[in-house]
């Protein structure tokens, strides 16, 4: 068996959980907060049957697709100045993967 940890954008979770349920994959869901953005992700646990891996892994590929953003980091040029919007081009979606190998799994 192994666990998977995905961390995937907010707006992607919806399609990816229904889709992992139709097919049986039961998944846990945590909320979570990227590092670079601030932005609101999700963090879903699932326990997979190796063999069930490689569709899981295509589920979580089909629902989870990159895109481009425009968002403004802010920057000080000098201390005491004022704060300046710098526009920034971002590539977001996706999802990071994790697969670890389960020791034991029980369910009580």
């Amino acid at each position: 068996m192994k666990l998977i940890i995905a961390i995937v954008q907010d707006q992607d979770i919806p399609s990816l959980i229904d889709d992992l349920t139709k097919k049986d994959f039961r998944v846990t869901k945590l909320a979570s907060t990227g590092g670079f953005l601030k932005s609101g992700n999700t963090t879903i646990l699932m326990g997979v049957e190796e063999e069930l891996v490689p569709e899981a892994l295509k589920i979580i590929e089909d629902n989870c697709q990159t895109r481009e953003i425009t968002t403004s980091l802010l920057t000080v040029s000098m201390p005491g100045d004022t704060y300046i919007p710098y526009p920034l081009e971002v590539q977001v979606g996706g999802a990071t993967l994790f697969i670890l190998d389960v020791e034991e799994y029980i369910k009580i």
